[in-house]
């Protein structure tokens, strides 16, 4: 069963984002990881690089299919973790 923590904000595209303060973290909901299988490359922006809400900013590929991460909020990346 997928864990879905009420403190996050979820996208239909199955992103979530967690606020704290004027910064968000973005990250990929449970039920998508279990949907992808092994995953085995991620794309994943440069520091600085600034996106609209809803632009393609990334890929996870994984031993099934390839699908583009899309941005939950308009931002700048301020770090990669």
């Amino acid at each position: 069963m997928a864990d879905v923590p009420d403190n996050l904000s979820y996208t239909p595209e199955h992103e979530w984002v967690q606020v704290t303060g004027s910064t968000v973290r973005v990250g990929v909901t449970d039920f998508a990881q279990e949907a992808l299988g092994d995953v085995v490359f991620v794309s994943l922006p440069e520091v600085g690089a600034s996106f609209e809400q809803g632009a393609a900013f990334g890929e996870v590929e994984s031993t099934k299919s390839v699908s583009d991460l899309f941005a939950p909020v308009s931002g700048k990346i301020l770090s990669r973790k």
